[in-house]
């Protein structure tokens, strides 16, 4: 009987450990996301396009 609650005890920190690691990487990809989503979001034209090639010498 004791093996059996020492069994039932390492089954739930290994459960426990699984859920936390996974809630970690979730975390760190739904950070990931927002970083990448201002990022593009700041991002913009730098100037208007006809200012983007240079005048030529005519």
């Amino acid at each position: 009987m004791f093996e059996y609650e020492l069994h039932k005890i390492n089954s739930a920190e290994l459960i426990r450990r699984a859920d936390q690691r996974r809630l970690v990487r979730e975390i760190r990809t739904a950070r990931r996301q927002a970083r990448r989503a201002a990022k593009e979001a700041r991002e913009g034209r730098v100037n208007t396009p006809h200012h983007r090639f240079a005048r030529g010498l005519t």
